[in-house]
This record gives C-alpha cells, sequence and structure tokens, in this order.
C-alpha cells in the first residue's frame, strides 16, 4: 500500500515487523491523511489502534510543536512548580487497560522521535502521573474520568489539541462516560468542529454512537470494514448447552482437553473464560485453583496494581487461564488467545461480539465456545444470525428455539398466558433439547442436545491442531499450529 508517510514512521512501523496493513488500515489511514473527520466501525482486533495512531503521529512530525502555546509560571499551577501541558493528540479510551495498550502502541510509534506519548487512568497515583506529565506531553490517552480530574487540577488544556480520537466509543458510553465526554468535547477549551480533526472508532453502531458522532464529527466519513457488529470468520464459535448446575463439569473438561491442568507457562494456548458478575469471577477463580489449573482473575474490583499483575500473569503464560467480568472484555489485545469461553452469556449481541473478539485477532484463528441454557433464550434469534452469516455450523437446536423466541416476538399473546400452537403454553410448552427424541432418538432425558449433536468426548491433549474431535460431528477448532496471516501486528 503507497501512502506518503514520513521517514521515521516509516522506520518504526520496519522495527516492529509490520509487512502489511488490515483492511481497516488501508481504509482508515488515507482519510486520516486528508485530515477528514472519520467514524469508523470494524471487528475487534481487526487493527484499529495502529490505524489512528500512525497517520496522526505522522502529521505531528510533519507539522511540528505547536505555536502560540501561552507562556505560564509555576503559581499559574494549582500545585507549585508543576507546569500545565498543551497536548496536540488526545485519545479517549474507556478502561485502564485498554488505553495503557494505546500508550505502548503510541511509544513504539513515536520511537526515536521528540513526541512523548502520556497516559492517564483511574485507579493508579495521581502524583505520580501528574510527574510524567511534567516531563512533557504531546500525545495524551486518557480515560473521561481522570482526564477530566486532571483538567481540573490545572495539569492539562486542551485548546491546543487538533486531533481528538475516541476509541472504543460504543463502550465508553455503555460505561455512562457521556456526561464526561461531552464536557470534555463541548464545554472545556477543546478547539471547536473544523479546528480539530475527530475520529470516532467503534465494534458496534447503536443509535447513541451515531447521535454522537452527529454531535462531534465533522463533515465525516463513515467507514465500515465487515458487517458492523459482527464477528470476525476467524473465530469458530460453537454454542452448546449445559444447565446451570453442569457448567463447571463441562469447563473441567474443554480444560483438559486443552492440557490446561497443572500447565504452567503456556504462553502459546491461552484461554480466557467470561462470567457476568464480581463474585462468580472470584468464586471460579477458586474453583479452579483447587482443581489444579493455572488460573488468574480479573474484574472492577480488583486494585490498579492487582488488574496489571493479572494481566502479566495472564499474557506471560505463568498463569494460562482467566477468569475475567466485561471489564476485560474490550479493546484488550492480549497475543495468543486461544479460547474465550463464555461461562456465563451476556445478556446483548453486542457484548458478546466484544467479548469473543479477544481471539482470532488480526488474522489468527480463534475458538470461542458459549455455555447456553434456558437464561439464554433471549439471545438465540442473534446468535442464530452471528453464526449463519459466518456460515459456520449452526445446532438445530439452536435454530428451533430461535424460530419459537421470533414467534413469541410476533405473536399478540405473551407465552406466559399459554395459547402457543406447541402445546401446553407457558412454562410447559416444547422442549427443544429434545428434538432427537421426537425423530425417534432414544436420550430424552439428556440435558444437553439431542442425538444429532452429541456431547463432545474430550481427552487431553496438546493445544494445537485437530484435538477437538467427536463433536458436532466435525472438528471442534482450527488448526492453531498453521501458519497465521501476515497481518500488521504480529
Amino acid at each position: 500500500l503507497e501512502m506518503p508517510l514520513n521517514e521515521l514512521v516509516c522506520f518504526n512501523i520496519e522495527m516492529a515487523g509490520y509487512k502489511c496493513p488490515t483492511p481497516v488500515q488501508k481504509h482508515a489511514m488515507p482519510i486520516i491523511l486528508n485530515k477528514r473527520d472519520l467514524m469508523a466501525c470494524a471487528q475487534t482486533g481487526s487493527g484499529k489502534t495502529a490505524a489512528f495512531l500512525m497517520p496522526i503521529l505522522n502529521q505531528i512530525f510533519e507539522e511540528g510543536p505547536p505555536k502560540n502555546i501561552p507562556v505560564q509560571s509555576a503559581s499559574q499551577t494549582r500545585y507549585p512548580g508543576r507546569m500545565k501541558q498543551f497536548p496536540m493528540a488526545l485519545v479517549l479510551s474507556p478502561t485502564r487497560e485498554l488505553a495503557c495498550q494505546i500508550y505502548e502502541e503510541a511509544c513504539k510509534f513515536s520511537y526515536r522521535s521528540r513526541v512523548r506519548p502520556c497516559v492517564v487512568y483511574g485507579g493508579a497515583d495521581p502524583v505520580q502521573q501528574m510527574k510524567d506529565l511534567d516531563r512533557g506531553c504531546h500525545l495524551l490517552v486518557a480515560t473521561p474520568g481522570r482526564l477530566v480530574d486532571m483538567i481540573e487540577r490545572g495539569k492539562l488544556s486542551l485548546e491546543m489539541v487538533k486531533y481528538l480520537v475516541l476509541d472504543e466509543a460504543d463502550r465508553m458510553l455503555d460505561m455512562g462516560f457521556e456526561p464526561q465526554i461531552r464536557r470534555i468535547v463541548l464545554e472545556d477549551n477543546m478547539p471547536p468542529l473544523g479546528k480539530r480533526q475527530t475520529l470516532m472508532f467503534s465494534a458496534t453502531f447503536p443509535k447513541k454512537v451515531q447521535e454522537l458522532a452527529r454531535n462531534f464529527l465533522n463533515n465525516y466519513i463513515f467507514l465500515a470494514v465487515g458487517r458492523v457488529g459482527s464477528t470476525s470468520e476467524n473465530i469458530t464459535q460453537k454454542v452448546v448447552w449445559v444447565d446451570e448446575h453442569d457448567k463447571r463439569s463441562f469447563l473441567l473438561d474443554l480444560l483438559n482437553a486443552a492440557g490446561l491442568k497443572n500447565a504452567m507457562n503456556s504462553r502459546d494456548s491461552l484461554t480466557l473464560t467470561f462470567v457476568e458478575t464480581k463474585k462468580g469471577a472470584d468464586a471460579l477463580e477458586q474453583f479452579l485453583s483447587k482443581e489444579g489449573y493455572p488460573v488468574t482473575s480479573i474484574h472492577g474490583d480488583r486494585s490498579q496494581k492487582e488488574r496489571e499483575e493479572a494481566l502479566w500473569s495472564f499474557r506471560t503464560g505463568r498463569t494460562p487461564i482467566m477468569v475475567a467480568t466485561a471489564v476485560a472484555a474490550r479493546g484488550l489485545d492480549i497475543p495468543n488467545v486461544k479460547h474465550v469461553i463464555n461461562f456465563d452469556l451476556p445478556s446483548d449481541v453486542e457484548e458478546y461480539v466484544h467479548r469473543i473478539g479477544r481471539t482470532g485477532r488480526v488474522g489468527n484463528l480463534g475458538l470461542a465456545t458459549s455455555f447456553f441454557n434456558e437464561k439464554n433464550r433471549n439471545m438465540a434469534m442473534d446468535l442464530v444470525e452471528l453464526i449463519t452469516e459466518t456460515r459456520q455450523e449452526l445446532p438445530e437446536w439452536l435454530s428451533v428455539l430461535a424460530k419459537e423466541v421470533q414467534l413469541e416476538h410476533r405473536s399478540s399473546n405473551p407465552r406466559k398466558y399459554g395459547g402457543r400452537r406447541y402445546g401446553a403454553g407457558g412454562f410447559g410448552s416444547r422442549d427443544y433439547r429434545q428434538i432427537g427424541r421426537e425423530r425417534g432418538g432414544s436420550n430424552a432425558n439428556r440435558s444437553v442436545p439431542p442425538p444429532n449433536f452429541p456431547s463432545p468426548t474430550f481427552a487431553a491433549a496438546p493445544y494445537a491442531g485437530n484435538h477437538f474431535m467427536n463433536t458436532y460431528r466435525n472438528n471442534y477448532g482450527g488448526n492453531y499450529a498453521a501458519p497465521a496471516t501476515d497481518w500488521w501486528g504480529n
């Protein structure tokens, strides 16, 4: 791909070992280099971070430092001796983990330059972050809450910002950051529309994100790479019926099949398991640890130090199993996550997309297994749509359930009041797990899907190649030993 990139940017790209751009990079970077506002929707793991960092840094290298920065004295700030910083670029991120990742990428692409990236986020010592800012800040990565705090402390001014990025915009809105975002962009001394270049990146494009784009972007270009809100075809999706009381034993079967019991330093076969609650994360970690599995966990109640230690332990393979709540579902770019397990399915499909997007990133293959039961029937239609559009095997019981749910939505009489064509109505209507029995199957009392979709047969094996046999009548996962696609970021 031919793009007019600064020599230093090209050098740093080469130093990082990047070869070919991903689709979102290929299409987004020329738009940004032409100084147009951009609303980009792309699947998770598609290389969005580099897509905005490289052209922004390229323009900063070309244009040099901002002119007419206000002269100030130490007495102008609340803390004597500490000067206010005027960054040229601001990247807003929903979580501290994602903010740190973006900062690390910015350091990589600004190597051997005079551009100094900084990062500020909640949960860490603000005094240390202010000391870091005192050394200079040209590109700032921040979470909304801590950024507002630093502005109120007199440590930062946004009046010189030329490039504003809202990364994972949908996630920031989900987490309730809209008031802080609107204050930062509209009420503080941020340059107005037309005086700054604004970029929004999101994996989904719900109504709230569309409204934000209308308010913050000027004559913007909308870029959609792949289906908006969809999943990568590199991720093999499997949905299995597992009753609530069977989840732990089924999870042990999966981990045994991957050969992860007592495994240490297995950084090439990481397994990320999602649960819905913080209490559930702690309980599942304790259970797996007692069973002899190297496991760690992460959730919102952990201190920043504990979260960083857990992520380091997981990344390095010291504990190749991590139990997480949604705090780790968005934005985290952890190489070598081969398997994502939805121990608890989320309540909406957008969260599902982001969770399984932790595997199969930047062209690699991945596997996602979701435990499904009666509590998740509201997800049936969306799961069928996602699995179908990625041309993967769809369990027949899930297809039948989705049709039932669709009929319920169309019916003028809710199911709980009876009157369904399938018989008794209410909670005693058709058992979609027993389709096989209606066709002559013999396993009527099983808590898993019918005979046409037998329960997996597991045997301990290395986590590579074709070792998930006898599941859904074909190979459970992809061949992870195969060479990965040569995307940027590998």
